[in-house]
C-alpha cells in the first residue's frame, strides 16, 4: 500500500527496479493492513517499497507499527541501522513489497517464515478479488505454531485467558508465577479480540505489547497489532480456512519480471529446509520456460538468498518495455469494501518539476538517496 506517498522514483541497480515513495515521519497514526488488488493470472508479486525519513525520536518499533510492518522483517531491510536510534533524517526502508505464498488463495494464509498473515476476503467467483496482509508474532523456540490446514471455529471478544498448565509451570521457574485465568482488560495478554483455530489451543489474536510485534515471542498462538485484530475479527466469518505454511524463499512474477524473496529460518528443524541457494534455483527452474530462463541472472538469485532481507527483487533482464511500465507506478488502493465502489487508478511518472519539488520538501530525504540504494539492492 501507498501510504501519504508524494513522488514517486524509480531505480534499476543491482537488484533490478527499485520504487520508493519517501514519507515524511512523526505525524503517521499506526496503519491497518496493506490492501492490495489481486494481481493477474500468472503474476504473484504485489505493492512498492516505500522510504520513510526517520526523525529524532523514532525507533523502528514505532516506524513498525506506523507503516504495518513487523520489527525483524524491517530489521533485516535496514542493515546497518540502528533499532533504537535510526538517527535523525535516516532514510529507513519499508519492505512493503511482497510475493504472495505458494498457497491456495482463499481464507487466511499464515507463512512462519516471514511472520505475515495474508487473509483473502472475496470469494473465487468474484469479478476483482482483495488480498489483505498483516504482520504478526509466531512461537518461541520450542513452541512452534504448527503448520498444516485448520479453519477458524469461533470469534470472542474481550476474551479471558487460562494460561495452561505447561504455561503456568514455565512462568512459575521465571518467578513470575501465574493465575488460573487472566480477566479481559490491559493486563491480558490476548487483547481485545481473538480467532480461534480448530487446533485446540491457537488463536489469532490482539496483544497488549505492540511494541514486540514481529517477532518470535509467543507459546505458539499468532500475535497481531492491536488495530489489526480489530479489523481482522470484523471481516472473517466462522468456517473460514486457515493455511499455515513455511515458505522462506518465494518466486513470483510481475508484469514478466521475476522476482525472488528470502527470509531466515528461524532455527528449528520442524520450520522447514535452511533457504539455500540451490532451493531458490529449483523455483526458478520450475516457474520459467527455456526462452525465460534466458534472461534470468543466476548470480542475483544465489545473491538474494544470501542476503536474507526479505524484499522481493528481481532476477530476470526486464525488457524495454517491462523498464518503461516500471517507471510507472500504480498508487492504487484497493478499498476494504468494494462491493460499490471503484478504484480509479492513479499513476504517477517523475517529472523535472516533482524533482525540483521534492528537492525542496524533502532534502534530507534526496540528500540519503544513495543510502537508501545501498540498503535495498543485493551487493
Amino acid at each position: 500500500m501507498v501510504r501519504n506517498g508524494h513522488t514517486m522514483y524509480s531505480a534499476k541497480g543491482a537488484a533490478g527496479i527499485v520504487l520508493i515513495t519517501i514519507v515524511c515521519m512523526g505525524w503517521l497514526a499506526p496503519a491497518l493492513g496493506s490492501t492490495f488488488w489481486l494481481p493477474r493470472e500468472g503474476d504473484s508479486v504485489v505493492g512498492h517499497l516505500q522510504g520513510a525519513v526517520a526523525a529524532s525520536e523514532d525507533t523502528l518499533l514505532d516506524i513498525g507499527r506506523r507503516f504495518n510492518v513487523g520489527y525483524e522483517e524491517l530489521k533485516l531491510a535496514n542493515p546497518g541501522v540502528d533499532p533504537w536510534i535510526p538517527g535523525d533524517g535516516t532514510l529507513v526502508v519499508i519492505p512493503s513489497r511482497y510475493v504472495l505464498p505458494n498457497a491456495p488463495r482463499a481464507g487466511i494464509v499464515l507463512n512462519l517464515a516471514e511472520m505475515r498473515l495474508y487473509y483473502y476476503p472475496d470469494p473465487m467467483d468474484a469479478p476483482r478479488r482483495r488480498v489483505i496482509t498483516h504482520p504478526v508474532s509466531i512461537g518461541q523456540v520450542g513452541w512452534s505454531t504448527p503448520l498444516g490446514t485448520t479453519k477458524i471455529i469461533a470469534k470472542v471478544e474481550n476474551p479471558a485467558w487460562y494460561p495452561p498448565a505447561s504455561i503456568r509451570a514455565e512462568a512459575e521457574a521465571n518467578g513470575e508465577p501465574l493465575p488460573l485465568m487472566v480477566p479481559a482488560g490491559p493486563d491480558n495478554p490476548l487483547g481485545t479480540h481473538a480467532l480461534a483455530f480448530e487446533k485446540k489451543g491457537y488463536l489469532i489474536h490482539g496483544t497488549n505489547k505492540p511494541f514486540g510485534l514481529g517477532m518470535r515471542v509467543s507459546h505458539g498462538c499468532v500475535r497481531m497489532y492491536p488495530e489489526d485484530i480489530v479489523s481482522l475479527f470484523a471481516a472473517v466469518p466462522v468456517d473460514t480456512p486457515v493455511h499455515v505454511v513455511n515458505q522462506p524463499v518465494k518466486t513470483g512474477w510481475r508484469d514478466g519480471v521475476l522476482y525472488v524473496e528470502a527470509h531466515p529460518v528461524a532455527g528449528e528443524l520442524e520450520l522447514g529446509e535452511n533457504p539455500v541457494a540451490g532451493d531458490a534455483m529449483h523455483q526458478v527452474v520450475a516457474m520459467t520456460s527455456p526462452e525465460q530462463s534466458k534472461l534470468i541472472r543466476w548470480e542475483q538469485v544465489t545473491a538474494v538468498v544470501e542476503t536474507l532481507t526479505g524484499i522481493p527483487y528481481t532476477v530476470s533482464d526486464p525488457t524495454i518495455v517491462q523498464l518503461k511500465l516500471a517507471q510507472r507506478v500504480d498508487t492504487a488502493v484497493a478499498p476494504l469494501d468494494s462491493a460499490n465502489s471503484q478504484v480509479a487508478t492513479a499513476q504517477t511518472m517523475p517529472s523535472a518539476d516533482d524533482g525540483a519539488n521534492v528537492s525542496l520538501r524533502w532534502s534530507r530525504g534526496l540528500a540519503l538517496w544513495p543510502y537508501f540504494l545501498e540498503n535495498t539492492r543485493v551487493q
